[in-house]
């Protein structure tokens, strides 16, 4: 009852998120789901960047050892506030206050990449797409916009990594005289710990987490699915020579 209850509360939230500006080009995000190591950063990443505000109230800490995190580096490196190895991951933020701050409830991430999936790319892209566009704006309450999501409620978090940047826009016509602003490409205005070709990566590895903890046992899953099909392909075969043997007499 409370898995569904959860669940329903998340459908509520999906129409807020699916507030992106229409025809903004979503750029691929690179595959992580193979790579331990980018999981690791992106799980990472995710406690320290994410986690305060959000929550992933599907998924366990416990659950990170699927990715080759021991118990005593979860509990080392990613539990802050008394949480234990078993405990779900929950945001540490009341809500309440987080709809103060932001205009509305800040959406559990535990399937955010499918949440956010349209006919305009996969959630995966729209996600990595998203946190590479913020760009300075006072006239934000929060300081913030973004290109993707035009006016959003929540703020750069990763604004220390990747540094403050303004967005140029331009007046562009059309063949029938519509005036439309268009983006021009951004600036930097102070630089960031990370280079920019870092911070994609740590985008990349943060968006690759989130891909991984929609379905954990995706890749299992794969792999499953491939011996399946062998098996069904050789049963086939068995089951059309047993049957051309048993008609082969019969006139």
């Amino acid at each position: 009852m409370k898995l569904l209850k959860k669940m329903m509360a998340m459908l509520v939230l999906v129409p807020l998120l699916a507030l992106a500006e229409e025809g903004h080009p979503l750029d691929h995000a690179p595959d992580r789901s193979k790579d331990l190591s980018a999981l690791q950063n992106g799980a990472k990443l995710f406690v320290n960047y994410c986690l305060n505000c959000h929550s992933a109230s599907m998924m366990r800490y416990n659950r990170l050892r699927d990715i080759g995190l021991t118990e005593e580096q979860i509990k080392e490196n990613l539990l802050f506030t008394g949480e234990k190895v078993g405990d779900l991951m929950k945001n540490t933020a009341l809500l309440q206050d987080s709809k103060v701050w932001f205009g509305v409830t800040p959406p559990d991430l535990s399937v955010i990449t499918r949440a956010k999936s349209s006919e305009a790319g996969p959630g995966v892209d729209w996600i990595y797409t998203y946190l590479r566009t913020y760009y300075k704006d006072d006239t934000r309450p929060t300081g913030w916009n973004n290109l993707v999501f035009p006016n959003v409620g929540m703020p750069h978090v990763l604004w220390e990594l990747q540094g403050i940047r303004t967005a140029k826009f331009a007046d562009e016509k059309d063949a029938e005289g519509k005036v439309t602003r268009q983006f021009a490409g951004f600036e930097q205005v102070t630089k960031g710990k990370l280079t920019p070709i870092e911070y994609d990566t740590a985008v990349a590895d943060l968006v690759g987490y989130l891909q991984w903890m929609s379905e954990p046992a995706q890749n299992t899953r794969k792999r499953l699915g491939v011996w399946v099909l062998l098996y069904l392909g050789l049963f086939l075969l068995l089951a059309w020579r047993l049957n051309a043997s048993y008609w082969k007499d019969v006139k």
